[in-house]
Formats: C-alpha cells, sequence, structure tokens
C-alpha cells in the first residue's frame, strides 16, 4: 500500500501542477467568451423589447385620442 501512495504521488502533484491550474484557465476563458457573446445578444434582444415598447405605448396614446373625442368620460366609468 505505501508502493502504490508513493508511485502516485509524483503524477498527482504534476496534474495539481500544471493540468488543474491550466484546465481552470482555459475553462474560464471560455465561459468569458460565452458570456461576452451572450450579453451581444442580450443588447439585440433588449433593444427590440425598447422598440416594441415605444410603438405599443404610441398606440395606447392614439386610442386614448380616441376614446377621448368619442366618449369624454370613459376614464372615470368603472369597468
Amino acid at each position: 500500500m505505501a508502493q502504490l501512495l508513493e508511485l502516485l504521488f509524483v503524477p498527482a502533484v504534476l496534474f495539481m501542477v500544471i493540468v488543474a491550474p491550466l484546465w481552470l484557465i482555459f475553462h474560464y476563458v471560455t465561459v468569458w467568451k460565452t458570456q461576452r457573446n451572450a450579453g451581444r445578444a442580450d443588447q439585440g434582444a433588449m433593444n427590440t423589447m425598447w422598440e416594441t415598447a415605444r410603438r405599443l405605448e404610441n398606440r395606447v396614446a392614439a386610442l386614448e385620442k380616441l376614446l377621448d373625442a368619442e366618449a369624454p368620460g370613459w376614464r372615470g366609468k368603472a369597468l
């Protein structure tokens, strides 16, 4: 048993000193690149939502204008 531990000690140390840090670095570089690309896609979706919201606000304003002209007391009426 002691010989097995001695035999595995050097590869374990090499793994922890060389392989594990490189593995972590490459992993987080990949994560950062993915997040950066996702951020661009999120920005495009946000712009689309802002444009949709602006158009909907314009529609609501137009409808309110029509209702004010057709039924002046519509805001005070209960549903």
